[in-house]
């Protein structure tokens, strides 16, 4: 792995992690295209983590909030850090039980372009969510279904982010508050992936060479940071469906690329 090869997979990572067109169908499509066999999901996680950093450094004065509540027993932080806790169990129990199916879903660049249009189909049906509704709708029950949503986004071409944030939408819940709930949900997720794989780290490290990785974390923050801002400016206008084109677009040149490349 070049230096060049960790700047376009950090680039692609940070702008596709938060933004709803999924980062790791990008990452798929990136290696692909330049030739890359990474050792397992160890690059794919060391710039997961990056965009993590990104989360923390984005929303440090929520989370500031909540660990303050947490420290004073305010049941309004506690009520929502055990939700996120609920809404993390579906991808956690999914990803130690069906570990080695997602893993071979990242080799298939036909089922890849197959998820990056089912992931607009979702995105667009945003379109025809109804107005939020008055009462805070982020309940236990919700927050499950948003943590189901998450769990199938596992696989590579379907967005976390489009689909927890578009569950949040069609459940009734703000679309800035379900993007800060996804947001913030990805803590333990991308913080449980790392652990995993991190024992294999050291020895993909020197297959893959540290300067390319360590490039390729910074450019995933920075990107990562720029790309968090600008979804929830998009989220304020109500505008989540805009990347349904460009999914189905993504998706149907996959499928192309994996046919004739049989």
């Amino acid at each position: 792995m070049t230096l060049w090869d960790g700047l376009v997979l950090g680039l692609i990572q940070g702008l596709t992690e938060f933004l709803p067109v999924s980062s790791s169908g990008h990452l798929a499509l990136g290696e692909a295209a330049l030739g890359l066999k990474t050792p397992g999901l160890v690059v794919e996680v060391v710039l997961h983590v990056a965009t993590l950093l990104a989360v923390f450094i984005a929303f440090r004065v929520r989370l500031m909030e909540l660990t303050r509540g947490a420290l004073s027993r305010d049941p309004a932080a506690w009520r929502y850090i055990g939700l996120l806790v609920l809404a993390t169990i579906p991808a956690g129990v999914a990803g130690v039980l069906f570990e080695d199916f997602f893993k071979r879903a990242f080799g298939s660049l036909f089922e890849v372009g197959i998820e990056f249009i089912v992931t607009g189909v979702i995105l667009w049906s945003t379109r025809w969510v109804r107005e939020p509704a008055p009462v805070d709708r982020l309940t236990a029950g919700n927050a499950t279904l948003i943590g189901v949503a998450q769990a199938v986004a596992i696989l590579p071409a379907i967005s976390r982010s489009g689909s927890t944030v578009a569950a949040g939408m069609w459940l009734g819940i703000d679309p800035v508050r379900a993007g800060e709930f996804s947001f913030l949900l990805s803590i333990p997720a991308i913080g449980g992936a790392a652990v995993l794989e991190l024992p294999k780290l050291a020895g993909a490290t020197h297959q893959v060479g540290a300067a390319p990785l360590a490039l390729g974390f910074v450019v995933s923050l920075l990107s990562g940071l720029w790309s968090i801002r600008w979804l929830v400016s998009l989220l304020k206008r109500r505008a989540f469906h805009w990347f349904a084109p460009y999914c189905w677009a993504i998706g149907a040149a996959t499928i192309a690329w994996a046919v004739f490349a049989a």
